[in-house]
């Protein structure tokens, strides 16, 4: 599961949300020519929602925000192609989008929960509207089009399904400011609490666990972003470790094809408190959430490297001695 935080897919976060809103209805405008219905928006209390009401809303939520103040931000939500074949197996095509929607609602609620805010403690307390879309398309960034074997603008093919969100720089009030571009750890306790931090590492990595727990994804310890990101960012000790609990792991399941102690969920729950207590607000018992199912085979977590590349923390620069 990959999730990324930016200012606004079109560039600019800073004015309206037309511009964002309007291309985000760029699928609509293809089932519309071809004679099929349109995907609306969805939010914690609806699914249908028209895109004038997404932009006026948002627009009009933005009290207190100078010029050059980010008045929204752009959530992205993309399953591995694995993560949407497990859904689309067990609950058809049109109930793996439902279920989509439903987890949406759950990491919004682990977003709200994340900036630890009096006030703030879950989706019903954002202003923020989501958007379903099944296809992907290449641009002249991407290297199959520089290369010429296709055009940009050409739909990406296999399973491309994902959820975009636009989520308000206040809170649904209109009164408290929530920015995930945040994340003050200053020395004043109090002055960064008033600030308002958000762990983007901890909300990410959530993700993957909301969805293994909604789910019954058995996601293995390889699989998951604990693994990779300690792999990356370890200390040695740290990767002998966790490269051991892997080692045990597969031992386990080829000699006794029994499930071993060490999986992905039991690193998350020993290794990240963090994380335990980013989703401890959240609700999983609604509309059957937790409905148990199984997984014939491992499901590998795609291009792991590649998509915890902006996680690594900066360190600081130290200064030379006598400087």
């Amino acid at each position: 599961m990959y999730i990324s935080i930016t200012d606004s897919e079109t560039g600019n976060n800073k004015a309206g949300s037309r511009q964002l809103v309007n291309y985000l209805e760029k699928e609509n405008r293809v089932l519309t020519e071809g004679g099929m219905g349109r995907e609306l928006w969805f939010n914690t209390a609806s699914r249908k929602i028209l895109p004038q009401e997404v932009r006026v809303t948002i627009d009009n939520n933005t009290a207190k925000l100078g010029r050059s103040d980010a008045k929204f931000f752009l959530v992205n939500i993309s399953p591995s192609q694995k993560e949407i074949a497990f859904l689309k197996e067990r609950y058809g095509d049109k109930g793996a989008e439902e279920k989509l929607k439903l987890y949406a609602v759950q990491v919004m609620d682990a977003y709200a929960h994340n900036f630890k805010r009096a006030g703030i403690h879950n989706s019903k307390n954002l202003l923020w509207y989501g958007k379903l879309e099944r296809y992907r398309y290449y641009s002249f960034k991407d290297p199959e089009a520089a290369q010429g074997t296709v055009k940009s603008g050409d739909r990406k093919t296999g399973e491309q399904l994902h959820l975009q969100i636009i989520v308000s720089r206040k809170d649904i009030s209109n009164k408290i400011k929530l920015s995930p571009m945040n994340n003050s750890r200053g020395s004043n306790k109090e002055h960064s609490q008033k600030l308002g931090q958000f762990d983007r590492v901890a909300f990410k990595a959530s993700g993957e666990l909301i969805f293994d727990q909604m789910f019954g994804f058995d996601r293995l310890l390889k699989e998951t972003m604990a693994y990779a990101m300690t792999m990356k960012n370890g200390s040695p000790e740290q990767k002998r470790e966790i490269h051991l609990q892997d080692h045990l792991q597969r031992s386990n399941a080829d000699l006794h094809k029994e499930p071993s102690p060490y999986t992905g969920k039991t690193v998350l729950k020993d290794k990240t408190l963090e994380l335990q207590q980013l989703i401890a607000g959240i609700d999983f018992s609604q509309a059957g959430l937790f409905d148990t199912l199984s997984a014939s085979d491992p499901l590998i977590y795609e291009n792991m490297e590649d998509q915890i590349s902006d996680f690594k923390k900066k360190k600081k620069k130290r200064r030379p001695p006598g400087i």
